[in-house]
């Protein structure tokens, strides 16, 4: 995680990194989760913000929180990311503000993370598209 402009972010690997003991020991004092943001398959209906074959933790993520950045950051895991196939890039814009864990979150952060699958419908593809086109002006 970084910072900029009071706000946490997190900075990109250009290659997949395994964890391993050391690499959980460096976040110390901090636990991992506060550091480090862990990529893994979606798991669908063994979590609870999938509902009705998609994840409505994406879909909040687009529909409450304001873009990160302005174009498309580095990502390794773009191609298999279950984010960026529901909600293609508007996600990726906004993913750079997303935490795993946050010691004292905003109200707008408790409310994107949500209880579970509650939350905005799943988007059609050619809905995915629009939201594409209004976050970064048709890329």
């Amino acid at each position: 995680m970084t910072g900029r402009d009071g706000r946490q972010e997190i900075a990109y690997l250009n290659a997949h990194l395994p964890v391993t003991d050391d690499l959980l020991q460096a976040t110390s004092p901090l636990p991992p989760t506060e550091v480090l943001r862990f990529a893994a398959p979606c798991q669908e209906s063994r979590c609870q913000h999938f509902h009705g074959g998609s994840c409505r933790l994406a879909a909040r993520i687009v529909d409450l929180l304001p873009t990160a950045v302005e174009s498309l950051p580095p990502c390794a895991i773009r191609k298999t990311c279950r984010w960026h196939a529901q909600e293609g890039s508007a996600a990726c814009l906004r993913c750079p503000q997303v935490q795993t864990q946050i010691s004292d979150p905003e109200e707008l952060m408790v409310e994107v993370a949500g209880p579970g699958a509650d939350g905005p419908e799943p988007r059609s593809p050619d809905q995915a598209s629009e939201a594409d086109r209004q976050s970064n002006g048709g890329i």
